[in-house]
């Protein structure tokens, strides 16, 4: 038994896996809410990118113009915003548990998912504005080697980082394996997020692990009550 913030009595004899998944009473609220931030980030994804997948996504001005795959942009933009706090709060499930690896596969994942993040907002917000003026002939041109590098950067790390995320849940035993591998597959796939349908697979582990850790979370306060009732 332990005391959380309110004075009130925790019972901690649970299973492993659940028991890791609880947060401490000095942890930040985002770990507390990472189920519920996992699926939204995850229904995000979905939602937009089964859109975008309507559309041809090969450069094509006219689509960088139309009002429905703007929006498909948009909504897949915050589902990068909420995806970083979902990554906060699940690494912050298993940081105990994760090692070295998991702290630098966290590390990776946070700036592939800002720079990927970067990325889309130009696409959503700047990229039809300048299709729609003199802008357009810069778009369709082969992009500079800068612009190159700093494209594959984004994939590159935004990839990796989810994938190394994956392993390293699997290594820390708090989820379970088929969900963690799914994250993995989620992230190789990621290298390509940008672009419907490989974001789904991303979206798809996310929603699946933000409902197990909601699961998971919900039934402390359940046998909690169970145990002090008897």
């Amino acid at each position: 038994m332990i005391n959380d913030s309110n004075g009130s009595k925790i019972n901690m004899n649970l299973s492993p896996q659940v028991r890791g998944l609880l947060p401490a009473p000095s942890d930040a609220p985002f770990v507390r809410h990472a189920g519920w931030l996992c699926i939204a980030a995850g229904t995000l994804f979905l939602i937009a990118q089964t859109v975008m997948w309507t559309f041809d996504q090969s450069g094509n001005l006219e689509t960088s113009q139309d009002p429905v795959f703007i929006a498909a942009k948009i909504i897949l933009l915050a589902g990068f915003i909420v995806l970083r706090f979902g990554l906060i709060a699940s690494y912050g499930l298993q940081a105990s548990r994760a090692g070295r690896l998991g702290l630098a596969a966290f590390a990776l994942a946070i700036v592939g998912t800002m720079m990927l993040a970067g990325d889309l907002w130009f696409e959503s917000f700047a990229v039809p504005w300048l299709a729609a003026g003199p802008g357009a002939q810069g778009l369709t041109s082969p992009p500079s080697v800068l612009m190159g590098l700093g494209a594959i950067a984004s994939y590159i790390l935004f990839a990796a980082g989810w994938a190394l995320f994956g392993i390293a849940s699997v290594r820390a035993r708090v989820f379970p394996l088929p969900i963690s591998i799914a994250v993995v597959l989620g992230g190789i796939a990621g290298y390509q997020a940008l672009l419907a349908p490989w974001g789904i697979p991303l979206g798809i582990a996310l929603v699946i692990l933000g409902i197990w850790i909601a699961w998971a979370t919900g039934r402390q306060p359940a046998r909690a009550a169970a145990t002090s009732g008897r």
